[in-house]
């Protein structure tokens, strides 16, 4: 399949370009700080298949992607908002002139970049870009997750733990009151001195914490801050073989807690506040306190791509800082 030529600047486009900017807009920043051609790189393991109408460039289809997550849109949306919108087209390489990929378009690319295994170095190369712009402080790691409700309807008592909708979901306990939610679970490790996200995890809801973090641990640096649920011997013995610090809270396991221990715990939950800024960030302004497919595979790929426009945005903050 050949592949659309986009891009091409004609006398309308020029005019729009020389419009006066009182400031340059978020997106054209990010545009600015980020070095594509890694990601096209990639990018060009998709293949392309050799029959039917041009694809659009796996680059232009990923930046599309990114817009999505940023402005919380489903796929029906972004096919309207690319098409309207002069600075997503700008943002996605496009010009005024260009067609723009429908819904459905989107949401194979979206599949494409999971069945490839894409996401996972996609994240990993805008990390590479944000710490060799010396934004990545990696003096701490701080660990945590949460659940994030499935998109298929809550079964009923008498339905059994699983739904045929969406089989891999479960039951956890919330934080709050120990209430039970039909969900899956996101792990985060997040770089304690900026904010980013250093790696994530999708599970089940019924998974406990502790049992992924050293998964979590491959990016890791300095001292690990991490709430009560994953205080256990096992993981701060994984802590100590990897050189890592340990600033797991204290539970109280069989004994009260020494006052030492409540007020180390309270010094550690003053630390832990940027992990709970993401997951309220990624549920309020990124529109993901509910899952969108049901799938586990579908549903890593989407918070994913949280991960990694959540990264590029603080980027920019960051590096105005």
């Amino acid at each position: 399949m050949p592949k659309r030529r986009v891009g091409q600047l004609d006398f309308v486009d020029g005019l729009v370009a020389q419009r006066p900017q009182s400031r340059p807009s978020a997106l054209m920043e990010i545009a600015r700080l980020v070095d594509w051609a890694p990601f096209e790189k990639l990018l060009g393991a998709i293949p392309v298949a050799a029959r039917g109408e041009p694809s659009y460039p796996a680059l232009v289809m990923f930046k599309a992607l990114l817009l999505q997550r940023w402005h919380g849109l489903s796929d029906p949306e972004m096919e309207t908002a690319l098409a309207d919108r002069l600075s997503f087209m700008a943002f996605a390489g496009l010009a005024l002139g260009d067609p723009t990929p429908d819904h459905s378009t989107i949401w194979r690319f979206r599949e494409k970049l999971g069945s490839h295994d894409l996401l996972d170095p996609l994240l990993a190369e805008a990390n590479r870009q944000i710490e060799a712009a010396g934004l990545m402080v990696k003096q701490g790691t701080l660990i945590d997750a949460t659940l994030v409700t499935s998109a298929a309807r809550r079964p009923r008592m008498d339905e059994g733990k699983t739904s045929s909708t969406d089989k891999e979901a479960r039951f956890g306990t919330t934080n709050e009151r120990g209430r039970f939610a039909f969900s899956y679970k996101m792990h985060v490790a997040v770089d304690a001195g900026s904010g980013l996200v250093r790696d994530m995890r999708l599970t089940p809801a019924n998974v406990q914490d502790v049992s992924v973090a050293p998964q979590l641990l491959d990016q890791a640096a300095g001292t690990v801050y991490a709430d009560r649920g994953y205080d256990s011997d096992g993981l701060r013995s994984e802590l100590a073989r990897r050189e890592l610090g340990d600033g797991l809270m204290r539970r109280k396991r069989g004994r009260p807690l020494t006052e030492a221990d409540v007020a180390r715990n309270h010094e550690l939950s003053l630390v832990r506040r940027a992990v709970e800024s993401l997951f309220g960030t990624m549920k309020r302004t990124y529109r993901l306190g509910r899952m969108r497919a049901f799938s586990q595979l579908r549903n890593a790929a989407d918070l994913t791509l949280f991960c990694l426009a959540f990264n590029l945005r603080r980027w920019r903050v960051l590096a105005a800082q």
